[in-house]
């Protein structure tokens, strides 16, 4: 298997595991609060519910990117573009994951306060969608290598 194919395929992974893995640790720090929520007042479940799905975007995004440099790799002739794919992929992997924690974070924050206040729905919402815009800028910058090859 030639060098480059190999180089974007690890990028391919690596979009999608770190992305998944950070959104894996958030999803789990908002279950836990939805859960205490939940447990107060089980009619607050809806809404904890929309707030702990938001944090899905790091890994879809992990996957959308990873599915299109697998895609590419497959057809690199040169080293040079397996390493640009490389490169994209752990753009998003990264920021993805690093972002993806810290988005968990807020989530929590937006589950501990529609428990305490719950007409603050769309306040949480948009302190959390702040957070998210770095991964679409991450995301982005990504497919812009990307589609360099």
């Amino acid at each position: 298997m030639d060098l480059g194919v190999v180089l974007g395929v690890i990028g391919a992974g690596i979009s999608f595991g770190a992305a998944g893995l950070g959104c894996g640790v958030a999803l789990g720090r908002a279950g836990q609060a939805a859960a205490g929520v939940i447990a107060e007042d089980p009619r607050k479940f809806g809404q904890a519910l929309v707030l702990q799905a938001v944090g899905t975007t790091s890994a879809i995004y992990g996957l959308l990117l990873g599915f299109l440099i697998l895609t590419k790799a497959l057809t690199v002739t040169d080293v040079g573009s397996g390493l640009a794919l490389l490169v994209a992929g752990a753009i998003m992997g990264i920021i993805g994951m690093a972002v993806s924690i810290e988005h968990g974070k807020t989530m929590v924050a937006g589950i501990i306060l529609i428990g305490k206040r719950s007409g603050e729905m769309a306040k949480a919402l948009i302190i959390i969608a702040i957070v998210e815009t770095i991964q679409i800028f991450a995301l982005l910058f990504a497919f812009l290598i990307y589609d360099s090859v």
